[in-house]
């Protein structure tokens, strides 16, 4: 084998090594022991999943719209206006 080849393998072999151990270190096997201060609450039920992750979200997201789109109308400010189509001479 050429010295290139043996580094080459080498270099795969450590690193390889290394993802092994990082990889056992992190395993679930050691989260079965708790740590001090480790007070897990009651779990959430499905529908409190589901309203906390999907429902929650898109309602805070159509009131800031609503909030902006508001502010925006009642607004002096010719920027925030729909500029589209051109302005009628007033």
């Amino acid at each position: 084998m050429s010295n290139k080849v043996n580094k080459n393998a080498v270099r795969a072999g450590a690193i390889s090594a290394g993802t092994l151990l990082m990889l056992l270190m992190s395993s679930p096997a050691f989260a079965l022991t708790r740590d001090d201060g480790d007070d897990p609450g009651p779990g959430l039920s499905a529908i409190n999943t589901i309203g906390l992750y999907v429902v929650a979200p898109i309602v805070l997201f159509l009131v800031i719209t609503g909030l902006t789109m508001v502010l925006a109308k009642n607004s002096d400010n010719k920027r925030t206006h729909d500029t589209h189509y051109p302005r009628t001479a007033r």
